[in-house]
């Protein structure tokens, strides 16, 4: 059973949610809080899985009651809600270690969808909101400590990272690159642990803010044979 927590400041919001989510018989909604204060206290005490998050509450806001989740000793893994008016707010929220973030207009199987890939512990990387978000807010000068560790890599492991970073899954890599989808992936978690980042959303985030890719930045066609 998937343990649940959502936090919105609309209390219809969560009763929609809530609907959907346990309809599912692997899903459970174990808490609902209408704050960032009151959401870090109910993770704390009831220990859920993945905790919904809206990015725009009182007293304590999304972004802040993130950074403040995975401080806990077992974190929750944190999918943030928004009507995306607020992107600057989202990769601010990717950054501090959120899984990725939803659409509050989702359809009701693509909710429940996320829940699971968050708690299984993969990103939610949509190619058309993910690199929206981070293509619009990640306009600054290249960090020199993320350029030194990109020399850790291998020329695959860079290559990899560039797919992953245009939120390509890794069968869609493995079929790119001509290897198996387990070959991707292991390539994948070397990336992760070298660079010392907790998911694919932060490798988005790291690639870049090192420039290995910028705004703008499409994968490359595959050729035709």
């Amino acid at each position: 059973m998937i343990r649940v927590l959502l936090a919105d400041d609309q209390a219809l919001v969560r009763d929609g949610f809530r609907s959907i989510i346990e309809r599912e018989p692997d899903l459970s909604v174990v808490a609902e809080a209408s704050d960032g204060i009151e959401t870090v206290e109910l993770a704390r005490r009831f220990r859920p899985d993945v905790a919904m998050v809206d990015i725009r509450m009182p007293v304590c806001d999304g972004l802040e009651a993130t950074r403040q989740l995975l401080k806990l000793p077992n974190p929750p893994r944190v999918v943030i809600l928004t009507t995306f008016d607020r992107g600057e707010y989202i990769y601010d929220a990717l950054r501090a270690g959120a899984s990725g973030f939803l659409l509050k207009d989702v359809r009701a199987g693509q909710l429940t969808d996320a829940v699971r890939t968050a708690a299984s512990g993969d990103a939610l990387l949509s190619p058309s909101v993910t690199r929206h978000v981070i293509e619009e807010y990640v306009r600054r000068p290249p960090r020199a400590q993320h350029r030194a560790e990109l020399t850790t890599l291998t020329d695959r492991e860079l290559e990899v990272l560039t797919l992953v970073a245009a939120a390509l899954s890794n069968a869609e890599i493995g079929e790119r690159l001509h290897v198996a989808e387990a070959t991707v992936k292991t390539h994948v978690n070397r990336v992760l642990s070298k660079l010392g980042l907790r998911d694919r959303v932060q490798a988005v985030v790291y690639a870049y803010e090192s420039n290995l890719i910028t705004a703008g930045f499409r994968e490359p066609r595959q050729e035709r044979s």
